[in-house]
């Protein structure tokens, strides 16, 4: 379980995002929503350590993570999956998996459940990161999380720029995920978000406006404010 209490987050003098209160937990899937501008990848960067962050708890499984760099967080348990992807381009799809093996303290080996879930990336293990689809790139970025073996896995706008039919794997395959770990993910395409997520939260000039289980959450006044 991921616990933030009062973080906030600051660029050189500026403060992006403040009192965020948020929980993510095993078995569901956590969305955080919200116009350009919002605040929603500040948050996922500060919970990674990548930005100057203060907060009351910020915490994995009640392990504190405020005081551990970036790449502890990752050993500790989040699978991280930055807007943009952030793949190798030049890496083979191999390579790039290996990358992520590096966090993984019990095994150096892809398990096979992660070809599973993208047989694509079986076939194209020797191809260059780079040559796969926006689709394939972004299935090789979360695969690459997933084999960290985290508590939880954080995805920054997964969607983005992939065809529907991937959208739809994508969705599929993070529904799948839940019940092994918490899942958190940033998303502008409101239809992908009600479709997959049991608790969302709306964040509006970096602080939550609204938050609750998405069947019960007033979709009205969400779909309102995304619009304005």
């Amino acid at each position: 379980m991921l616990t933030l209490q009062n973080l906030a987050a600051t660029y050189g003098e500026g403060r992006v995002v403040d009192h965020i209160r948020l929980q993510a937990n095993v078995g569901e899937v956590t969305c955080l929503v919200g116009r350009n501008g919002a605040g929603k990848s500040t948050t996922l960067k500060a919970i990674m350590g990548l930005i100057q962050t203060s907060a009351d708890t910020l915490s994995l499984d009640g392990q504190d993570l405020l005081s551990l760099p970036t790449y502890d967080r990752a050993r500790f348990g989040i699978g991280y999956v930055p807007q943009g992807r952030d793949i190798f381009q030049n890496m083979s799809v191999q390579d790039n998996l290996r990358i992520g093996l590096e966090a993984n303290r019990q095994t150096q080996h892809v398990p096979d459940y992660i070809f599973d879930l993208f047989p694509i990336l079986k076939d194209f293990l020797n191809r260059p990161g780079g040559d796969l689809s926006g689709g394939q790139q972004q299935q090789l970025a979360i695969a690459r999380a997933l084999v960290t073996d985290p508590k939880i896995l954080i995805l920054d706008e997964p969607t983005e720029g992939i065809q529907p039919s991937v959208i739809q794997e994508i969705g599929d395959v993070i529904t799948k995920l839940k019940d092994k770990m918490a899942i958190l993910i940033v998303e502008q395409y409101l239809e992908f978000v009600l479709k997959i997520a049991d608790q969302c939260y709306l964040l509006e000039k970096g602080q939550i406006l609204m938050s609750g289980p998405t069947a019960t959450i007033d979709q009205t006044q969400l779909k309102h404010t995304l619009a304005l």
